[in-house]
């Protein structure tokens, strides 16, 4: 007898040898005790999941001699023919070979008015019906409604959008779930220890996730590593003969990474590729890997359901104490990019290192909330010993305070940004506030940022609100004379007291007001450097009516823009003119040049 193949021979018989199909088989098992048997069914589900197999094993249910039975017996002619395929009351159609509308007039519906020749019920299984026409299916409308009481139809398929909603009203759906890969390993030891077959687990599981839910394709592959290391098979066999990333390459993979070790990523990388592997399915088992850990660290519960192999489970839980789920997540992008960008390059394998790289810096970034709160250890218990020290993307030092003592070696593990000397009061800071101030985090802000303000020595008396009105307008006209010109200088008043600095805007200067706020930021440290305590800063819209107050510049910098015209002090209009605070703020924006004047 020529040689049957283990997805042939190791067919399901009955109900309960169906493998990860609880919820329909014993919902088919119930309508067939309770003789609740639709005309029609829909078995819908990925290949190789089972649909085909409980199709026939509904038939041998429904024609076997001791029955209607749930549990058919197996011996009987109709049993025996049925699960060989050449019953004659049980038709299984190809709907791939038989498309047309003839072909389903000739043996399906001509042969609707004819009795079983033995069985009780005519069986008619469609295998991939979606792939009838739509004429075909409109001719099968009728007779799947309303068909002779001895008919049952059952059509299979891997794509149940295809089907018409027509035949689907008309019909029970049953959609068939993909296998677990425990579930279908399991399998596979029964198959194994029945055939005498050695293998150990991590083989089985290793061609149990190869397979994807698959159980047919599992026994498919089993059969071929069989083939190739006969009845003795380890686990490089299996990884050899179906083209399989070992967990252990992998594991080692994501442990250079976690510990930044780059030339043992280039050596793995490299083994990687002397194995033979193609690197578009290493990054995907990458990916796999990431998700698993992610898996447990979500629900640690669900461990058996991803662990392949005895010590899995322990490397995946180490993994999952060293990621955080940003880590985990940041991971998952960078391998999802490389492997799309390995798939159209012309050198793969520098895409592949690059992105273990990658992933490698994406570790060393910081939440930012914890950066702006002055910490910068990981958001994650991650025990990396050769990484200790992780650094964020620059991360900068706040300025400590200037004081007559030395200033303070940055901490380890920081980069300290550059800072520009300024002048000092000789003023020392106490050693408490020094402290407390360089522990205070910078405030973001998106222009250049003025240096934070230092504490006022106790007892030390606020600047009055005229000279620090004075002094606020120089700072800001020296720094920023295009935010200057611009905004400040279109103020209708500027308040100052002890509490507040308030800038009043024209209603109409709803612009002005919002590029104040931009700038607030940036404004609120300067007034606190220049009063000595905190002062807020507000821009607000002046009352309809009001009267303006007459802007006063401040005294000039030192230095003006070359070329800008200055004003006389004689009566001239010109010098007049050339003296005004609007020309002059228009001419720090705009060169120009006044060549006359003339009084309206």
């Amino acid at each position: 007898m020529s040689y049957q193949v283990l997805a042939r021979k190791w067919r399901p018989q009955r109900f309960d040898d169906v493998v990860g199909q609880q919820a329909v088989t014993r919902t088919l098992r119930n309508a067939i005790t309770s003789g609740r048997v639709a005309q029609a069914f829909v078995f819908a589900g990925a290949r190789g999941c089972g649909k085909t197999t409980t199709a026939r094993i509904l038939a041998r249910a429904l024609n076997c001699q001791h029955g209607p039975t749930p549990d058919p017996c197996g011996e009987c002619d109709a049993c025996i023919e049925i699960a060989q395929g050449r019953d004659i009351d049980v038709l299984e159609i190809d709907a791939a070979s038989h498309t047309g509308i003839d072909n389903i007039r000739e043996v399906v519906i001509a042969g609707l008015s004819i009795a079983p020749v033995r069985n009780r019920y005519k069986v008619f299984i469609i295998d991939e019906v979606h792939q009838l026409s739509a004429a075909s299916f409109n001719a099968l409308l009728k007779s799947i409604e309303e068909p002779p009481p001895h008919v049952i139809f059952v059509m299979a398929t891997t794509e149940l959008h295809k089907i018409p909603d027509t035949i689907l009203s008309r019909t029970q759906t049953y959609e068939f779930r993909t296998i677990a890969a425990s579930a279908i390993a399991g399998q596979l030891r029964a198959i194994a220890t029945a055939e005498g077959i050695e293998i150990p687990d991590a083989g089985l599981a290793l061609v149990a996730r190869a397979a994807e839910g698959s159980m047919r394709d599992a026994q498919s592959a089993f059969d071929q590593v069989i083939a190739f290391a006969g009845q003795t098979i380890t686990l490089d066999d299996v990884s050899s003969v179906l083209g399989l990333v070992g967990r252990d390459l992998l594991f080692d993979m994501v442990d250079a990474v976690l510990d930044e070790d780059g030339p043992r990523a280039f050596a793995l990388a490299d083994r990687a590729i002397e194995s033979g592997h193609e690197l578009r399915l290493v990054v995907r088992e990458l990916a796999h890997v990431v998700r698993d850990v992610m898996v447990l660290s979500v629900d640690p519960s669900r461990a058996p359901e991803i662990q392949v192999g005895e010590t899995d489970g322990v490397r995946l839980a180490s993994l999952a104490q060293r990621f955080s789920r940003e880590d985990l997540m940041r991971a998952f992008d960078v391998l999802s990019r490389a492997e799309q960008d390995i798939r159209n390059a012309a050198q793969p394998r520098y895409h592949f290192e690059m992105a273990l790289l990658r992933w490698m810096h994406l570790l060393k970034l910081v939440p930012l909330e914890q950066l702006l709160a002055g910490g910068g250890a990981p958001a994650a218990p991650r025990i990396t010993a050769p990484a200790a020290a992780r650094v964020a993307s620059p991360r900068v030092t706040p300025p400590a305070p200037v004081s007559a003592a030395a200033p303070a070696a940055p901490a380890p593990g920081s980069l300290a940004a550059p800072r520009v000397a300024r002048p000092v009061a000789p003023a020392a800071v106490p050693a408490a506030v020094a402290a407390r101030a360089s522990s205070t985090p910078a405030p973001a802000a998106a222009a250049p940022v003025p240096p934070a303000p230092s504490a006022a020595a106790p007892g030390a008396s606020a600047m009055p609100a005229g000279a620090l009105k004075d002094a606020l307008l120089s700072e800001i006209r020296g720094a920023k004379s295009f935010f200057y010109n611009t905004v400040v200088a279109q103020a209708q008043r500027i308040d100052v007291t002890a509490e507040a600095v308030t800038f009043a805007f024209l209603p109409a200067h709803k612009a002005l007001r919002e590029q104040f706020e931009q700038a607030r930021p940036w404004l609120e440290p300067l007034v606190h450097r220049l009063a000595g305590s905190r002062v807020h800063v507000t821009a607000v819209a002046s009352a309809d009516g009001e009267a303006p107050v007459p802007f006063a510049a401040p005294p000039e910098p030192p230095s003006r823009a070359a070329g800008a015209p200055v004003g006389g002090a004689g009566g001239d209009l010109k010098d007049s003119a050339l003296s005004s605070p609007a020309v002059k703020s228009l001419f720090e924006v705009f060169p120009a040049e006044i060549r006359d004047v003339e009084k309206l």
